[in-house]
């Protein structure tokens, strides 16, 4: 049996039981039983909205001036009005991803002993049943090699083949008709009236086409009929006019499905699978066998849910599961990247004040945690080359806000590169928004060591937001150091100690802020020091960097998650922003901070024992990987556990509570499937600049198990094999120079690597392979 699966023996009755598929660019959730299945599809830049420059006040400098002014004086209320006035635009056109259609089969007929799969070892969704005819069968899957999705439906006996096919438009401007007998060519645009005005938006043509062989295949009112066949293969394409240049994106999908078609089924599903595994099969982790395996996957959520079964066998299958939809959603040369829903939209963000859209104050970030140590390093790139074009856009936010040189961006943004700040001061002047998602051109280049990266795209586009901050930061004028603002902490709230002012939200110096401007500022000297350039640049960064303010602990012994040390509003809050600096950022670690971890647990604990938490998907994940850094596995197992067995759908789809942040119902938001992978995966390796920790937070509950292929950062890939809760055995693989520490619990030895070497250590961190430096 294949274990790396999700499997039903139930229907889909909704789509939040449906199983994803996805090419990086085109995506599918099919959901359905024996007498019809839907497939509702998506297409990464179906976006509505358009481009627009939103103009700011016009006073730049001297209105910010006034603005600090009022909060160092301690009037929030003051500065809270001018930020209004000055930092407040309209929302115009932004627009939000959009489902493109529903293609809907209908078969007339019943059965018994459906099993509805999804294998991760192959990228296939299946559905399987008996009838009184014999077997049915359907295999579906979004080929990337080839750009289309493809679907057999086969029976055991000749003849048995029946269904008809239509498609629905998910937006008002949609338009399909029937040609040839056996293809509907479909056209609509992405509009939408909550979040743009209804008139703009993505233009798209797609086809679905049928194969059949045997019986008959013909017109219908409203799509295709099949009669009789012994096997109908239906081809799907969908392009857009997204960064288009001429009209070639409307025939694309004619020549797409001609390609494909003269193919044929099984050489697509070999290429497709071929293509598939060369990242897939590149990491893997096995933990003790259970039984439940061969339990149904909605079931076994339900045992998990109940606190009387643990279940490692599924928080394997959750974790490549995230790998699985990381490749599914985004390739090398997706042309964006993944959005609040990744690549697939169940259309409820759309209808609310929500948007599915890039959300920069955690939700986008998350969707990339795991990407680097999963081994996926290619699925990153499209992040890569988002944040570049968004650095350009935010030039023009950085003068038309601020007065500044350099970019910046704040709490969202989307297709189109929006820079400016939300159309609420509250939430929406998260000024390191950007700078936080530009981090990830820190860690692709930490993992990789790509020098030609690091110099062509990770450092310009930093230094460019390293050039905002240096303009745009104000000294303190009572404690003298460099700080930010005004800003928030991302949505969270606070009271000043003055009840006539209530809660506020905008300070000046949030720890996030100078958390992340620390590693920018860092990172941006380090990298001109190893380029040897911008050596007046490197002066400016020394000089802030001393007066950046040090993290402080407050008066319940927490990390402060403001410059002072402000009562909470919301203790309950889900957002956990100022937590950065352990992870994803290794600012404290137990090793070198461990008064700052203390604090931060506090922080973490604090926020637990509120009985008015707010209990979402990626607060769960925030929880596990605090933990995880702390290096407290089961505390961090039992907030991933809690992730999957009462945070995530029956398709292990992942979702915020009802209620929450304006939420209607429980709605699926993706980033928790790719943080808890990145946290199941923090458990077993953790790593920074030269430095790698074996098995640091190796939760109890797993006392023997191995992985394969996690990667460290220093461009290096782990195996490890422990039993009895003990290492055994460690294997690093080399592919750059460098001098790395290898950590397990108290022992550490020093090695230094050499490109295309393999070392071998035993459990005391004997070199039984390779050479060894120094023991430390």
């Amino acid at each position: 049996m294949n274990r790396s699966r999700l499997w039903y023996s139930g229907p889909a009755e909704s789509w939040k039981q449906g199983l994803p598929i996805g090419n990086g660019r085109i995506g599918a959730v099919i959901h359905g039983g024996i007498g019809q299945e839907t497939w509702s599809m998506t297409e990464i830049t179906y976006w509505s909205g358009k481009t627009e420059r939103i103009q700011g006040s016009g006073g730049g400098k001297a209105d910010l001036e006034r603005m600090r002014e009022s909060f160092f004086q301690g009037d929030f209320h003051e500065g809270d009005r001018l930020a209004k006035l000055a930092l407040q635009p309209k929302k115009g056109n932004f627009g939000t991803n959009l489902s493109v259609c529903d293609v809907i089969l209908r078969f007339d007929q019943s059965g018994e002993q459906l099993v509805r799969e999804l294998s991760l070892e192959d990228a296939l969704a299946q559905v399987s049943y008996q009838t009184a005819g014999g077997q049915m069968r359907r295999e579906t899957f979004a080929t990337h090699a080839d750009g289309v999705v493809v679907s057999r439906i086969s029976g055991s006996q000749a003849g048995s083949v029946s269904f008809a096919l239509s498609v629905t438009g998910r937006t008002n401007s949609f338009t399909s008709v029937s040609l040839e007998g056996d293809t509907v060519v479909f056209q609509g645009q992405a509009t939408e009236d909550i979040h743009s005005d209804g008139t703009c938006g993505v233009f798209c043509e797609g086809r679905i086409k049928i194969v059949a062989k045997g019986g008959s295949v013909q017109s219908t009112a409203d799509g295709i009929l099949v009669s009789h066949a012994d096997e109908a293969v239906i081809y799907f394409a969908v392009n857009t006019d997204y960064g288009q240049v001429d009209s070639h994106w409307r025939t694309a999908g004619d020549s797409q499905i001609k390609a494909a078609a003269d193919k044929g089924y099984e050489i697509l599903k070999q290429e497709h699978i071929a293509d598939y595994r060369e990242l897939y099969g590149r990491a893997s982790i096995q933990l003790e066998a259970s039984d439940s395996d061969d339990i149904p996957t909605d079931e076994r959520i339900l045992r998990l849910r109940s606190g009387k079964h643990e279940d490692p066998g599924l928080i394997v299958l959750f974790f490549q599961y995230g790998r699985y939809l990381t490749i599914a959603g985004t390739r090398e040369d997706s042309p964006l990247p993944l959005h609040l829903q990744g690549l697939w939209n169940d259309g409820e963000a759309n209808r609310m004040a929500w948007s599915c859209d890039y959300h920069l104050d955690i939700n986008t970030q998350m969707n990339y945690y795991p990407t680097e140590i999963a081994n996926l390093a290619e699925c990153h790139v499209p992040l890569m080359n988002y944040i570049e074009r968004l650095s350009v856009a935010g030039r023009l936010a950085a003068q038309d806000f601020y007065g500044c040189e350099g970019w910046v961006t704040h709490v969202f943004s989307n297709a189109w590169g929006f820079a400016a700040p939300g159309w609420e001061t509250g939430w929406g002047l998260n000024v390191t928004g950007g700078l936080w998602i530009a981090t990830h051109l820190k860690e692709h280049y930490e993992y990789g060591l790509d020098r030609s990266f690091l110099t062509k795209q990770a450092y310009p586009v930093l230094k460019e937001s390293a050039a905002f901050f240096l303009d745009y930061m104000a000294v303190h004028p009572d404690l003298g150091w460099l700080v930010t603002g005004p800003s928030n902490s991302p949505e969270n709230s606070f009271y000043t100690g003055k009840p006539e002012e209530g809660a506020q939200q905008l300070s000046m110096g949030s720890t996030l802020d100078q958390q992340l401007v620390r590693d920018l500022f860092t990172f941006c000297l380090e990298a001109a020091e190893l380029l040897q350039t911008d050596l007046e640049l490197q002066k400016k960064l020394k000089h802030a960097i001393a007066l950046l303010p040090p993290l402080m602990v407050g008066k319940r012994g927490q990390l402060q998650e403001w410059l002072e040390d402000y009562e909470e509003a919301q203790p309950e809050h889900r957002h956990l922003s100022h937590t950065y600096a352990l992870y994803p950022s290794s600012q404290i670690t137990p090793l070198a901070t461990p008064e700052l971890s203390a604090a931060v647990k506090q922080t973490l604990l604090g926020r637990m024992q509120t009985d008015e938490l707010e209990d979402i998907e990626f607060t769960a994940v925030l929880f596990a990987t605090g933990f995880s850094r702390l290096y407290e596995g089961d505390r961090a197992l039992k907030h991933i556990t809690h992730l999957i067995g009462e945070l995530c759908f029956d398709n292990l789809l992942t979702y915020s509570k009802a209620g929450v942040a304006g939420a209607e119902t429980n709605i699926f938001v993706i980033d928790g499937n790719y943080g808890g992978t990145a946290a199941v995966a923090d458990l077993l390796l953790q790593s920074s600049t030269g430095e790698i920790n074996l098995l640091p937070a190796l939760p109890s509950a797993w006392p023997a198990g191995s992985f394969q292929g996690l990667r460290a950062k220093g461009n290096a890939e782990v195996d490890v094999r422990w039993e009895n809760g003990a290492l055994v055995e460690a294997t690093i693989r080399a592919f750059s120079e460098g001098n790395t520490i290898i950590r397990r619990g108290d022992q550490a030895v020093s090695i230094t690597l050499s490109p295309g070497q393999m070392y071998t250590l035993d459990q005391q961190l004997n070199v039984i392979q390779g050479q060894v430096e120094a023991r430390s």
